[in-house]
């Protein structure tokens, strides 16, 4: 990998891969962005990246084209498509990398074992977000929270490859390096099984939703399910930077016993309130798949949870509920909103 001016593919020109391509390009690296979508393409082409961010506005030329030049080669390959895409772009990028180049996973979810059955472990970084972006219109890109990167590899310390990494994407965010990428992930995981599936369900931003106690008390049953099942597969989870620690805020048979005013049980739903607040312009990456009629994450996010629960036999009855509602949405036999939040109450343990 080239230290003075790596050659950067970024695949994926959503929210989040906008934003990381218009910046990287900003800042004069050599980046060219992949996206299938022709109304993204086209405004890019004649706008450039129009990126937003607290009020300010700018537009930056960059490059980007509908597949990766098969003749270039390039040191790093980010991966910003949706999980359900994660692994077409890996086969059909992985020809463009270079020998000794990587390919950056910033998908939500435990999308690093799914890249590197195809690439090689030692080809594949983890890259966790923090941060949120949306894109309103095509080739216009909000910054919606602010936030940075958690980078590693799947075992072991950060290496060489990954401070090359951390010092190309610091120009997006501040970047910490972990050497528990797995467990950094599974927290991130339980976080976006709460927040993204329960967005998508009601069908609005983050900030109106988390004002109301039952959405906290679903959120907090998701997170409980998910770290039940990270328990059982042996992984230690580790806080995400600017967010919040799963483990802690696990619900124990006191806390579902508790009457509401208990100090336990309080100060979860005030940390939830507070980091909900923080992201309170978020709106579902995934929501927005199902609008256009893409494919949903949902068997990446609360399906993975059901699935190894079933192996482990843990239960998850909020998550399985979700992964039902969510599916429904997408084949659109229901249309989102808080009646659904409703379904899920029913579902949560008494």
């Amino acid at each position: 990998m080239s230290e003075a001016s790596p050659r950067v593919l970024v695949v994926g020109a959503g929210g989040i891969g906008g934003i990381v391509a218009g910046t990287l390009a900003e800042v004069g690296a050599d980046v060219t962005a992949v996206s299938t979508n022709p109304a993204i393409r086209a405004a890019v082409e004649a706008r450039g990246f129009t990126l937003r961010e607290d009020g300010d506005e700018r537009s930056i030329p960059g490059r980007i084209v509908a597949e990766a030049p098969a003749s270039e080669r390039y040191d790093v390959v980010i991966l910003a498509t949706q999980p359900p895409s994660v692994e077409e772009a890996a086969r059909t990028t992985l020809p463009v990398l270079a020998d000794d180049g990587v390919m950056v996973v910033l998908q939500n979810g435990l999308c690093e074992a799914r890249v590197a059955a195809i690439v090689g472990e030692a080809r594949v970084v983890g890259g966790i977000v923090a941060w949120g972006a949306s894109m309103p219109e095509p080739g216009v890109y909000e910054r919606t929270a602010a936030g940075g990167f958690t980078i590693g590899r799947m075992a072991g310390d950060p290496d060489e490859a990954c401070r090359k990494v951390a010092l190309l994407v610091e120009a997006v965010g501040p970047v910490t390096g972990t050497s528990n990428l797995l467990g950094a992930r599974w927290s991130k995981l339980a976080i976006n099984c709460a927040i993204s599936s329960l967005g998508t369900l009601a069908g609005e931003r983050l900030g109106p939703l988390v004002r109301l106690r039952k959405v906290r008390r679903l959120a907090l049953e998701i997170m409980s399910e998910t770290v039940a099942v990270a328990q059982r597969e042996g992984v230690r989870m580790e806080k995400v930077a600017g967010t919040i620690d799963p483990s802690w805020m696990t619900l124990s048979d006191g806390d579902r016993a508790a009457k509401v005013g208990s100090a336990g049980l309080t100060a979860k739903h005030a940390l939830l309130l507070a980091v909900g607040m923080r992201y309170r312009r978020m709106r579902s990456s995934m929501l927005a798949a199902i609008e256009r009629g893409r494919t949903p994450a949902i068997d990446f996010l609360n399906g993975e949870v059901v699935t190894r629960g079933a192996r482990h036999g843990v239960p998850t009855p909020v998550n399985a509920k979700v992964v039902e509602l969510v599916w429904q949405l997408a084949r659109k036999e229901r249309a989102p909103g808080r009646d659904l939040l409703d379904e899920l109450v029913v579902a949560s343990p008494r």
